[in-house]
């Protein structure tokens, strides 16, 4: 799953997002559509801080941004400033009762959602309004300044989008049945596979893809979690220094600057990670030029093919290469 219409125009700046004004007709056709199955009610207080993975960003962030600002907490346990800054952002969520959600991202799980949002460091704070992205701060910051971007957001929100948040009940937390979806044929094959990776088990997790794949090639997100899985076991227990060192005194080692790629994409790197394979297959011949170019092949999939960095780098490789 990729983020999509992802513009990273500034808050204040909303005017000059070139699709605001698709953006907002999309978002008034699916609170239309919404309304007419019966959904927009009330939520409970609960629902406006959730934990959100890349299997369900597109329904808890992207289709739910078109009825409520969605505000986006990337964190990480490890992560001293993001323990004062993330129950903050808890506890101002509650109590702007329903004019935004909170979607709290765990960078260590997540590590493509935090590439496809240009996260260089955590806490991140950003918001995804009728399906645009948007910066709002990185790092820890003051209450008062916080308060003043979330008013600047939902400000802009209703009036450029026509968004004006959604219903709190208060009473809604006991009243709610508990509804479990259905499970689909592969969800406890995916679900091994989330643990898994969660657990540090890249090995576990690669199985858990194939095993799904082994049935059902097409099956879009193993396809994805396995790209995912086997770069994060390949650069696991890498010293990154060492390859980067390496891969700086060796330009001509195809095994050094693939290593030294991986390591850019999982950093987040994506354009430094394409280009360096690019050079090494300009640069390379027979076996050595097949393997880096498989690689970058490779790490095409794992950032998805709807990326414009993937566009270009297939461009220059094409020149390379032919």
């Amino acid at each position: 799953m990729q983020p999509r219409n992802m513009s990273m125009s500034g808050v204040v700046d909303l005017a000059a997002v070139k699709a605001a004004q698709e953006a907002k007709a999309k978002a008034e056709q699916a609170r239309a559509e919404s309304a007419r199955q019966g959904g927009g009610g009330a939520v409970s207080p609960s629902s406006l801080v959730i934990d959100v993975s890349e299997a369900d960003f597109e329904r808890d962030v992207l289709q739910r941004s078109t009825e409520v600002p969605v505000v986006i907490d990337f964190w990480a346990e490890w992560c001293e400033p993001c323990k004062q800054l993330s129950p903050l952002l808890e506890r101002l969520a509650t109590e702007y009762n329903g004019r935004f959600v909170l979607a709290k991202i765990d960078v260590d799980a997540n590590q493509m959602l935090m590439q496809q949002f240009g996260v260089q460091g955590i806490p991140a704070v950003f918001a995804v309004v009728a399906g645009q992205a948007l910066p709002l701060f990185q790092g820890a910051a003051p209450e008062a300044q916080i308060r003043g971007t979330l008013d600047q957001l939902i400000q802009v929100a209703e009036e450029r989008f026509g968004l004006v948040g959604i219903t709190v009940d208060p009473d809604a937390e006991a009243a709610a049945p508990v509804v479990e979806a259905p499970a689909g044929p592969y969800d406890a094959l995916l679900e091994a596979a989330v643990q898994a990776l969660d657990a540090g088990d890249m090995a576990g997790a690669v199985q858990a893809y194939k095993n799904v794949l082994s049935d059902d090639p097409g099956n879009t997100e193993a396809k994805l979690g396995l790209g995912q899985a086997e770069l994060l076991q390949r650069v696991q227990g890498l010293d990154p220094q060492k390859v980067r060192t390496d891969a700086a005194q060796n330009p001509g080692d195809v095994q050094a600057q693939v290593a030294a790629a991986d390591l850019d994409l999982v950093g987040g790197h994506v354009e430094d990670a394409f280009g360096r394979l690019v050079d090494t297959v300009a640069r390379s011949a027979g076996d050595d030029r097949d393997t880096a170019r498989v690689r970058l092949l490779e790490l095409f999939e794992v950032v998805g093919g709807d990326d414009p960095r993937v566009t270009t780098a297939r461009t220059a490789l094409a020149r390379v290469l032919f």
